[in-house]
């Protein structure tokens, strides 16, 4: 193995600062005027059981956004292709075999698609209608929307780089099978591919499950479920191997997440729950007003005050339901050319920027269309999105008590300790929810027959991180701060929150606690999730460590989630504790294809890639993937290259030196105060907090449990 030279860091840091730098314009190639509108529903069938639901022509419009709708992404997940380090190629994933896209990826296929028997001309697997009712794309406008790629939420394009020469170039078997050939920056493929919303909210029906979760029809499919089975570590790193520091990163995450700032770094690996949406009608009645300013203001229908929802899971996305709606497009690479001028992806380093939304609505039509079809996607889910509950499901009353004073035993101690958080049903001022007055109002209240109707089952607050106790990674997530990426898309109310305070986390070096303070600006909070549909959401808590996954989608086996789940919320002996953290599974290190950096070859080992490491096997992934390397003033700017040259350099030692094991992490135990000193979070342990049933009587747990499952 070579080992890397004193000038190493040097040479490195250029890759990592140029490797999201971008000198293209925004220069759209399409006008607003180009893109089509889609008059029929393309999924009939989906979402609909046991009801007759009469879609209007707004509704359909949402639908097609939700689940069509990839705006301009496909250029940016093409590009990121060749500026991921190896990751994030999703024209591979669209070529996988049908028959495993659940088991490997935990993806859904488009209902009435088949694998072809041959590839197609440039030798890769698309999937192709069966039968004519399911060729949709001969319905739609394919330049707007692109064609089918056989998985719900993926779309495909023609790649216009894909000229002569890089057809020439192309070979389909090194495509899949040489990373030398597949991670070359310059590899122009055949196609892009493009992701809709419901690419991470689509999901089984629990109502109606398919037998076959590969083979689903459409009234086995769901748009508001939510993605309880994706595994971001396939689709994003399916190539790379164990011994690659990116493939434990994203391993860490549990299926059912995904780090909406992986790309966009805060520094933070916090990834959150894919959840669902429902009862959007009843979460819009108790919805507060939060004072905007700024660049928030350019937003359609944005006004000052503005009625908002608190729709992620710090809170911090709050300008209202249909803007928010507008940036989950930003997010997944909309308007990109414009997005990479605002921060470095993936490794971050340079300091983020706000996109503005005046911008946007000035240069991409993408944008502007996705603005504009905003309302109907949101009148869409107020009109669909209802609970699905255990009492429909085949075989669900089995699971369910007969028993009325075991239930009324547990709306009773839903009503005493759970309501404050969790109904959007709330006493009226001037009574406080959790004065005595309010438990009596929500005594009462859960005993009425309609309670649960049109219940959101969680309350427009944000509870501090200090108050719920949970792993406080996602409430300090930073990409929604003032002069931040999404700036333009929070409150002044969230960006003036008052700070939390400390909490006490765990250090696995020491086994000693020792306390933190939770930056401020807006963070430290969580809002109370939706309890709707609780029974078939399992594992728990905003990051799913709470509960094992159990990846199959009948019943029986969502039951086999939740039991498990709701006894570690419940009673807290039975959770993981410090065994929760996220640790590496084997030794591994950083590792760069030599493409990225080829005046670095000589660095590089057989396998064409430039290592970093070793990092030894049992490190937490954490210590590693919170450290702040934003580079901001000078002073700031000095102590980090301080601690990335010492880093880089007891890396390079351990190399040197051949050591393994113990040894290599008694070296790396010599770092972990400079880690510490910059670290984002150093909260490792996963499924603590929300102990707020702990002290209860076992009769109560029990009780109250049964009342979750009816929701």
């Amino acid at each position: 193995m070579k080992r890397p030279r004193a000038g190493f860091f040097a040479s490195l840091l250029p890759i990592l600062l140029c490797a999201g730098c971008t000198n293209a314009p925004v220069a759209p190639s399409w006008k607003y005027a180009n893109f089509q509108e889609v008059a029929f529903d393309p999924f009939p069938g989906m979402d609909f059981q046991g009801r007759d639901v009469r879609l209007s022509g707004e509704d359909i419009q949402g639908r097609v956004v939700w689940n069509l709708w990839s705006g301009d992404n496909a250029a940016f997940w093409d590009w990121l292709s060749d500026h991921g380090f190896g990751t994030a190629d999703l024209l591979k994933v669209v070529d996988s075999p049908r028959d495993q896209r659940f088991q490997t990826y935990g993806l859904f296929n488009q209902p009435g698609f088949k694998r072809p028997a041959r590839p197609d001309e440039y030798g890769l697997y698309i999937d192709m209608p069966r039968e004519a009712k399911y060729d949709l794309d001969s319905r739609l406008d394919v330049q707007t929307y692109g064609r089918s790629s056989g998985i719900m939420g993926l779309r495909i394009f023609p790649n216009p780089k894909f000229d002569a020469a890089a057809k020439a170039r192309w070979d389909a078997n090194l495509y899949r099978t040489d990373p030398r050939y597949y991670t070359n920056p310059k590899l122009v493929r055949p196609y892009v591919v493009g992701m809709a919303c419901s690419f991470c909210h689509l999901g089984p029906d629990p109502t109606n499950p398919p037998a076959d979760p590969n083979e689903p029809e459409y009234a086995n499919l769901n748009d508001y479920v939510g993605q309880h089975y994706l595994k971001v570590s396939q689709v994003f790193a399916h190539d790379l191997p164990e011994s690659n520091f990116i493939w434990q990163l994203l391993h860490s995450n549990p299926p059912g997440t995904l780090d909406t700032s992986f790309i966009a770094t805060d520094y933070l690996n916090n990834p959150g729950t894919m959840n669902g949406v429902f009862n959007v009608a009843g979460r819009l009645q108790v919805a507060v007003k939060e004072h905007v300013t700024g660049g928030a203001l350019d937003l359609r229908n944005v006004h000052d005050p503005q009625l908002t929802p608190r729709v992620l899971k710090e809170g911090a996305d709050s300008v209202g339901f249909e803007a928010a709606l507008s940036r989950v497009y930003l997010n997944i690479g909309e308007y990109w050319e414009e997005w990479l001028r605002h921060f470095n992806p993936l490794v971050g380093i340079t300091r983020q920027s706000p996109i503005r939304v005046k911008d946007a609505q000035k240069l991409s039509p993408h944008w502007n269309w996705s603005e504009q079809h905003a309302p109907a996607l949101a009148k869409y889910f107020i009109d669909v999105a209802r609970p699905l509950k255990l009492a429909d499901a085949p075989g669900g009353r089995k699971y369910l008590t007969t028993d009325a004073r075991v239930l009324n035993r547990g709306k009773l101690v839903f009503a005493q300790n759970c309501a404050r958080c969790h109904s959007s049903k709330q006493p009226p001022a001037p009574i406080q929810p959790n004065s005595p007055e309010g438990k009596k109002w929500f005594e009462q209240e859960v005993m009425k027959p309609d309670f649960l109707d049109n219940n959101f089952l969680s309350a427009e607050i944000r509870v501090p991180v200090t108050e719920v106790k949970t792993n406080a990674t996602r409430a300090v997530a930073s990409n929604a701060l003032r002069d931040h990426v999404w700036d333009n898309f929070s409150s002044e109310t969230y960006k003036t929150l008052p700070k939390v305070g400390s909490i006490q986390v765990w250090d696995p070096f020491t086994g000693k606690t020792r306390p933190w303070e939770v930056p401020g600006g807006g963070r430290g909070y969580y809002r109370p999730p939706s309890l709707v549909s609780v029974w078939c959401c399992a594992p728990f808590l905003h990051n799913n460590a709470l509960g094992k996954h159990v990846h199959a989608v009948d019943v029986d086996s969502r039951m086999e989630a939740f039991n498990d789940a709701i006894e570690k919320m419940f009673w807290n002996e039975k959770r993981l504790g410090k065994d929760s953290i996220w640790r590496t599974t084997a030794e591994s290190s950083i590792q760069i294809p030599v493409s990225y950096a080829p005046w670095l070859s000589r660095l590089a080992d057989p396998d064409g890639f430039i290592h970093i490491g070793p990092i030894p096997k049992g490190t937490p992934v954490n210590l590693l993937a919170n450290t702040n390397l934003e580079l901001k003033g000078f002073g700031q700017k000095a102590k980090q290259v301080r601690l990335l040259a010492r880093t880089l350099s007891a890396l390079k030692d351990i190399q040197k030196q051949g050591l393994t094991g113990d040894a290599a992490t008694q070296r790396l135990l010599t770092l972990v105060p400079d880690f510490y000193a910059l670290s984002s979070c150093p909260d490792f342990i996963e499924d603590e907090g929300h102990y707020f049933a702990t002290p209860l009587p076992d009769l109560d747990k029990r009780a109250l449990i049964e009342f979750l499952k009816t929701f």
